[in-house]
């Protein structure tokens, strides 16, 4: 698979959560979004098309923000990027 094809999907699945999701979801779905974004313009821009490459630099960028957030929030985001990490396979 290729990252735009799976960076599509997460998306689709955001997207697709909005209707139901809690507050909570709604803002760390908004939060994750840009960090997945932000992972694939920059794979993107390096020419790089391995998904993995692209998890593991959205893991990085929550790790590396990681203060941006409570620590209730930041296991939030990472439940949130695990669930949709095993909904796209």
């Amino acid at each position: 698979m290729m990252i735009q094809d799976y960076e599509e999907k997460i998306l689709d699945l955001i997207d697709a959560m909005v209707t139901t999701a809690s507050d909570d979801e709604l803002f760390a779905s908004g939060y994750l979004r840009g960090h997945i974004s932000l992972a694939a313009a920059d794979c993107e821009q390096e020419g790089i098309d391995e998904v993995n490459a692209l998890k593991q630099r959205v893991a990085q960028s929550l790790k590396d923000n990681a203060n941006e957030l409570n620590p209730a929030d930041q296991v939030l985001v990472g439940n949130l990027w695990t669930s949709l990490q095993e909904q796209v396979g």
